[in-house]
């Protein structure tokens, strides 16, 4: 027993394989960006947070993940998408708030050392956060032998972005006779896969639908929207009292996260441009209505609370984005509730 020894590289962590990775890590993390101020090998990310252009700057953080989706992804080999997921959720979670994302910090726990794997997350979420002008200043990568298995991983990470005390979007603006405008998903984004994984092993058949000119793993795998551009130009606008993106919860679960006490909001299911893929996972998986509208997004990816008088020019204004936007409720009295009235046209 006494010349038995063990190393760490045989428990299944070597240390020359981490630095390797920490090596590729630093081609992926160079920014021209002046206000990250050290480099990869430090303990912590340094980022100057001085903005004289903000009166009040507030911060604004969220950390998020992208659910069972990245098992999907990992199994089909879509690694770089599910980062893109990743932080383009994270991203639209802080933007309903009126935020600029200003930087990322995330996180990779692995079974095992797999540096051409590793190195392709941390590239592909430094370059989400680059087309969203922001940017990944680190994080860390833990390896777990023996608590993840070799090929597994779990992904997660955190944002800081800026908003002006004054422009803070938070519902509280919200009035009677403001009306509720739609933006389109492209997908089921990052919420249901749960629901969506077991449907695909209980109807592995599934696989061969098609979904427009597309197969039904290339529509399910679609990597989250971003709306920060499309919308950032609309912050601080007169008339714009609320934004929620939709996700888990549905319609329902997140716009009353914004509605003020008194007010209720009114959706028409009628409106709803349902996304073809909806209706596959409805049907193969015989699944009901009111757990769609609770799971899923149904084509609804981000929803605006306007007064009436701008959401014309809003509508527009999405529109030279590529985005479909379109009037599902309106505000009225109420108790802080959404009321769903008509039903879901599913053909």
């Amino acid at each position: 027993m006494g010349n038995d020894k063990l190393t760490y590289a045989e428990t299944g962590i070597n240390i020359d394989d981490t630095d390797a990775v920490k090596q590729n890590m630093a081609k992926s993390l160079q920014t021209n960006n002046s206000r990250v101020l050290n480099s990869l090998g430090a303990f912590a990310s340094l980022y100057d947070f001085k903005f004289p252009e903000y009166d009040h700057p507030v911060l604004v953080m969220k950390t998020e993940e992208p659910g069972s989706k990245q098992k999907l992804a990992f199994q089909h080999g879509r690694v770089r998408s599910i980062c893109y997921d990743m932080i383009n959720h994270l991203i639209n979670d802080i933007i309903v708030m009126g935020a600029k994302p200003l930087a990322v910090q995330d996180a990779i726990i692995s079974g095992a050392v797999d540096k051409e794997t590793i190195s392709e997350i941390v590239d592909a979420v430094s370059a989400a956060c680059k087309e969203q002008d922001c940017v990944l200043t680190g994080g860390e990568t833990s390896i777990q032998p023996g608590v993840l298995e070799k090929g597994s991983y779990i992904l997660t990470s955190s944002i800081v972005g800026i908003v002006d005390k004054s422009k803070i979007i938070d519902g509280s603006a919200i009035r009677k006779g403001d009306v509720i405008v739609a933006v389109a998903s492209n997908g089921v984004h990052t919420n249901g896969y749960t629901l969506v994984r077991a449907i695909m092993d209980k109807h592995p058949e599934v696989l061969n639908q098609r979904v427009g000119d597309e197969s039904f793993l290339d529509a399910i795998m679609k990597p989250h929207l971003c709306y920060y551009k499309p919308l950032r130009d609309l912050f601080g606008m007169d008339g714009l009292h609320g934004m929620a993106h939709i996700t888990g919860g549905g319609i329902e679960g997140n716009l009353n996260r914004v509605i003020p006490e008194h007010l209720n909001a009114l959706i028409d299911l009628s409106r709803i441009d349902i996304l073809p893929l909806f209706q596959i996972i409805r049907n193969m998986g015989n699944v009901d209505e009111q757990d769609m509208l609770r799971t899923f997004n149904m084509g609804v990816g981000l929803v605006l609370v306007v007064d009436s008088e701008i959401a014309q020019s809003v509508m527009e204004h999405v529109a030279a984005f590529g985005l479909k936007s379109y009037v599902i409720g309106e505000i009225v009295e109420g108790n802080k509730r959404v009321v769903y009235q008509q039903e879901l046209q599913w053909y």
